[in-house]
């Protein structure tokens, strides 16, 4: 039996797919909003939303661009780092 994992639409935040397959991301156009934009893993997505709503005090989360935040957020989820692992240069 296979799990499925759930991915969501970065442009409108609204729409989620299901698939049987793990990864950080899907490119898929949006049936909602009709971007061809980024569909996130959920637990990706959750951490980047937690981070919005009350950003970490030990990264400059406010100097990243989204991409980086995106980085981040999937590094922390699906692997081994911790916030020590990441620094924001000046």
């Amino acid at each position: 039996m296979s799990r499925t994992r759930t991915y969501r639409c970065l442009a409108c935040r609204d729409h989620t797919v299901c698939r049987s397959f793990d990864v950080a991301s899907l490119s898929l156009q949006c049936p909602v909003c009709s971007s061809f934009e980024r569909f996130l893993n959920e637990a990706v997505y959750e951490q980047f939303a937690a981070f919005e709503a009350e950003p970490p005090a030990d990264l400059a989360w406010d100097r990243l661009d989204r991409l980086e935040k995106l980085v981040v957020c999937e590094r922390l989820v699906r692997s081994d780092k911790t916030l020590a692992d990441f620094a924001v240069e000046e």
